[in-house]
């Protein structure tokens, strides 16, 4: 499995709206009602011997996918994925010269990627993913004047995109990104009065991604979320008395997902994910 560098983002599903169960159409006919379908994932955790946190995942339709951990003698935890249809994945880490982590990964069908990482004399880590035929992606981390961290990514056919970070009035870290085709894509954070960051993503086209934090009575942070089109999604997050954080996330047309996480008597931590349909 090729890894590859994500941005976060919190997607809900769009939903139809249902009509009412006694409504008639222009045939006399009364209107088809739809019930709402909801489906659940299940992540059960286990502490092993070793220490390390396997788990089990069960989909929404019955299938099983287990997470095997293993801690080496190099204090490094290894992975073993086995899907649903039996197929694996193997993570194996190593420690290198210069106390940076590598890895080894094993695909499902026998490909193999590589991530070697580098210290250099800056005190940060670079990046060299070799992928299973061969192509190269690199991140080369460089610290600019203001202490914050800017980065050169070189992808396999190589196209480059550069990320310059900067450090606002307020003390919170602005971006400005370019890509591969020179678009540019903005980030500008803010630091409101409560202490919490809310961003603005503007894109290479103006569209704009607006994400506004809250904090609840409960100390947890709620978050607002106005895309580009201007659909809005909610975060509510409720901490429980067992000091977790579970979440309810309503997108725009209405679809909710919720996360409730319990605490195991390890210490490790399960969590029922529910998805429905409004």
């Amino acid at each position: 499995m090729q890894p590859r560098i994500l941005a976060a983002a919190i997607a809900a599903a769009l939903f139809v709206a249902v009509p009412s169960a006694n409504a008639a159409d222009t045939h006399g006919k009364a209107a088809k009602s739809k019930t709402a379908k909801s489906s659940t994932t299940t992540v059960h955790r286990s502490r092993g011997a070793d220490g390390a946190v396997d788990a089990t995942i069960t989909g929404r339709k019955g299938g099983t996918t287990t997470v095997d951990r293993t801690r080496g003698s190099d204090g490094l935890t290894d992975r073993v994925v086995t899907g649903p249809q039996g197929g694996t994945q193997t993570i194996d880490r190593t420690r290198g010269a210069d106390g940076s982590v590598d890895a080894t990964i094993t695909g499902r069908k026998g490909g193999t990627t590589t991530v070697d990482r580098t210290r250099g004399s800056d005190g940060l880590t670079d990046r060299v993913v070799t992928g299973p035929q061969g192509g190269t992606q690199t991140i080369d981390r460089t610290r600019g004047a203001d202490g914050v961290v800017d980065a050169t990514i070189t992808g396999r056919k190589g196209g480059t995109t550069t990320v310059d970070r900067f450090r606002g009035a307020d003390g919170s870290v602005d971006a400005t990104i370019t890509g591969r085709k020179g678009g540019t894509t903005t980030v500008d954070r803010s630091r409101g009065s409560d202490g919490l960051t809310d961003r603005v993503v503007t894109g290479p086209h103006g569209g704009t991604q607006t994400i506004d934090r809250a904090r609840g009575t409960d100390g947890a942070v709620d978050a607002t979320i106005t895309g580009r089109k201007g659909g809005t999604t909610t975060v509510d997050r409720t901490r429980g008395s067992d000091g977790l954080t579970d979440r309810v996330v309503t997108g725009p047309q209405g679809g909710t997902q919720t996360i409730d996480r319990t605490r195991n008597a390890d210490g490790t931590i399960d969590a029922t994910i529910t998805r429905a349909k409004p």
